[in-house]
């Protein structure tokens, strides 16, 4: 049966990887890696559990490992290629481009610098998982197209949100266990990561709850990620919803549905918690307080219920919950703990590769690891943490902006998922390496970069206008 899956996969990935590059290649079409990208990231690790366990091969492994950056890459090298007169490239530098450069040649001078015990192997691939974003984005920066293109992407958004619900609702309902538990999930970190399997369900503890619970991550690669992906999925079903007529609406609505219930499935507080403050921010967007006081009241009147009517399990579920002295929370304390200890003692960083939860960080060299701001922290100093949040607000404030003045309704949409994603993505980055989760985060620095581009030329307009 893995062999039956194994031989559909490569078919199916080699067909899309086929079919991008002719169209990148051939037509010059570069900025197709997206549709690629975004059919693709979501069953990575999936993909690769699959194939370990049909092959037994780390080299094969390998092949579909480096498929993603090969695709970015390309398209890198066809845009340089296709440009008519690469002398003539119009650098109008924004400040997100301004910070993104800043905090990638921070790093890049700390991968040269003899700093930290991380070899420098270790430091190269952990320079390549934040140069490919800063890639996404420049290639995002310099994308344009037309409608229909763009409505291919949320297409594949669409897709993705409705099958991760169905494959949820067949995991509950139908298998009974985690997807992953047939896949080789565990075999493949252990083979390939060097992770030995943890928890209840010989996967790791990420997919059960304290009670011991299955927490579900349907083909994503656990379930914080695929919370994580959700959002972005009911940002994109919710935008769609306010900008379509009435009769197209059943789409719409399907797909925040199906986001709300994976978002339920991974039983993640930080999602929860991120779907709240995502709900929020939308609300101030469209300057809908009423929707605002809503919110307080429902929050209002959770608390009410926890007090005097819920179980008593879920009443110091709760409690320890918000007084950190749950296990998992108490987990978080104790690595942003150590990741300020570090900072305080070393405010220019110790090095790349020595904190977080990538593969080219090893055990013995990390210096906390569940939270995305402490993580640069700990390895390129205060500066390299202040220009990781300075990127994140200009870009989410530029995309705003874009949302606002842009008469083209796609290229609002597209804004307006990219700032909402990214705000709704505040506290998973509080609570975990979430730049790994190369779906949700790949395709949000894109549409921020595509955002910062129409910003650009509506700046333009106006400064011509002035004249």
């Amino acid at each position: 049966m893995a062999l039956i899956f194994f031989i559909l996969i490569s078919l199916g990935v080699g067909a899309g990887l086929l079919w991008t590059l002719e169209k990148m290649v051939f037509q010059g079409k570069w900025t197709y890696f997206i549709y690629f990208l975004a059919a693709f990231l979501p069953f990575y690790i999936t993909t690769l559990s699959i194939v370990y366990l049909a092959t037994r091969s780390s080299e094969i492994v390998g092949i579909f490992q480096v498929i993603k950056e090969l695709v970015v890459l390309t398209s890198v090298l066809v845009f340089v290629i296709y440009q008519k007169k690469p002398g003539a490239y119009p650098f109008r530098l924004q400040s997100v481009d301004w910070f993104f450069l800043g905090f990638l040649g921070l790093a890049f001078a700390y991968l040269l610098l003899p700093l930290g015990e991380a070899s420098f192997l270790n430091k190269a691939l952990y320079y390549k998982s934040m140069l490919i974003p800063g890639l996404v984005y420049f290639l995002g920066r310099n994308t344009r197209m037309e409608e229909i293109e763009i409505k291919r992407i949320f297409s594949i958004i669409f897709l993705i949100a409705i099958a991760a619900f169905v494959v949820n609702l067949v995991e509950n309902f139908v298998l009974g266990a985690h997807l992953q538990q047939f896949t080789g999930y565990a075999l493949y970190n252990q083979a390939i990561n060097d992770i030995d399997p943890t928890g209840n369900f010989g996967l790791t503890w990420t997919f059960e709850t304290q009670a011991v619970t299955k927490r579900l991550a349907s083909f994503f690669s656990d379930p914080l990620e695929m919370a994580s992906s959700v959002l972005m999925g009911f940002a994109a079903g919710l935008i769609w919803f306010l900008t379509t007529k009435k009769e197209q609406h059943w789409l719409s609505l399907l797909v925040m549905a199906c986001s709300l219930g994976s978002l339920v499935f991974s039983a993640s507080r930080a999602a929860f918690g991120a779907f709240f403050v995502m709900i929020f921010f939308i609300a101030l967007v469209f300057r809908l307080y009423k929707l605002i006081g809503a919110g307080f009241l429902a929050l209002l009147g959770f608390g009410l219920y926890v007090i005097f009517f819920a179980s008593e399990d879920f009443y110091f579920f709760v409690v320890d919950t918000l007084t950190f002295e749950n296990t998992s929370s108490i987990g978080h304390v104790v690595e942003w703990l150590l990741a300020l200890d570090s900072m305080l003692a070393n405010p220019l960083g110790i090095g790349l590769a020595m904190s977080g939860n990538v593969g080219s960080v090893t055990d013995e060299l990390r210096v906390g690891g569940e939270n995305q701001f402490l993580i640069y922290g700990v390895q390129l100093g205060w500066l390299g943490m202040i220009l990781y949040i300075l990127v994140l607000a200009s870009g989410v404030i530029i995309s705003l902006r874009v949302f606002y003045q842009t008469e083209n309704t796609m290229t609002a949409r597209l804004a307006f998922v990219g700032a909402v994603t990214k705000v709704g993505m505040l506290l998973p980055l509080f609570t975990a390496n979430a730049e790994m989760y190369t779906y949700v985060t790949w395709l949000t620095w894109w549409m921020i970069g595509y955002s910062v581009h129409h910003y650009s030329i509506l700046k333009k307009s106006v400064e011509i206008e002035q004249t």
